[in-house]
């Protein structure tokens, strides 16, 4: 289900660069942007050159965001530059204003998928991913910031009209993106389990928080069980679902919103 929401969201962000953008001149942010000026100004292909400049940054994002996440975004680039090889340039509509506000929301809507799906599609996403994790501030605010580049480019390569569509484009991206993966939000696990020890180091191993740990006894078995309790974004929610499947499928999981968190959210570096 996790890569069919990746492969989903990624050809939808395709769909809109191709059908809505790019025939209007109007730019995505990020690398995917710059990969939209150089398909417009050489003969290099639009998908070929997202390709190529997302392949440094994947390696970045590897070190960094860890193994599962970058394996899901190069999948998300992979889809997304071949489907704007193989999807046909034409523009759905004339108006470049509408053309302009539906290819960002579309675009926004693909890349919240794929944010949802525990996945990136490359470029400034992971950079804005990177400082999101380390300062807690909504994602698609920080892609918007971070695309300013991208529209002064965009307003001396053709013309400013097309920079202020792009400006429009860009900052409906971000809405969208901010309204569909709420990564800023804090939700706080209470995991109850019998493999206690084997879910702390598995835990503590891939996920960038730290754990509280209590003892607690089952009321109706009477039998022994760990608690443990740990704060996270909620675009970690996902992969730690799944890390706690993987050690204990009968685990009881209490997920719940956090409303303020005060004190170290970050897990702290050893000494």
């Amino acid at each position: 289900m996790q890569y069919l929401g990746i492969v989903f969201g990624s050809l939808i962000v395709a769909f809109g660069f191709n059908l809505f953008l790019i025939p209007h001149q109007v730019l995505s942010g990020g690398m995917s942007g710059i990969s939209m000026i150089l398909g417009m100004i050489t003969p290099l292909n639009t998908g070929f050159a997202n390709f190529l400049l997302n392949l440094p940054l994947l390696i970045i994002g590897y070190k960094m965001l860890g193994r599962r996440l970058i394996i899901n975004s190069i999948l998300s680039v992979i889809i997304i530059s071949i489907g704007l090889y193989i999807i046909p340039v034409h523009a759905i509509a004339q108006d470049k204003i509408l053309s302009s506000i539906f290819g960002g929301a579309i675009t926004g809507l693909g890349v919240g998928m794929v944010f949802r799906s525990s996945g990136s599609t490359g470029g400034f996403d992971i950079i804005s991913m990177i400082l999101a994790r380390k300062m807690d501030f909504p994602i698609g605010a920080l892609l918007s910031g971070m695309n300013g580049v991208v529209i002064i480019i965009s307003g001396f390569l053709f013309n400013w009209d097309s920079a202020l569509n792009t400006l429009v484009s860009i900052f409906v991206t971000g809405k969208v993106v901010d309204a569909i993966y709420t990564d800023h939000a804090k939700l706080t696990i209470m995991i109850i389990t019998e493999k206690g020890e084997e879910m702390r180091k598995h835990l503590l191993s891939n996920l960038y928080r730290g754990l509280t740990i209590m003892d607690g006894v089952g009321g109706y078995s009477n039998n022994k069980r760990n608690i443990l309790v740990t704060v996270i974004s909620r675009y970690e929610l996902n992969d730690v679902k799944n890390l706690i499947s993987e050690v204990d499928t009968s685990a009881f999981v209490n997920i719940t919103e956090t409303i303020e968190v005060m004190g170290l959210f970050h897990r702290p570096s050893p000494n």
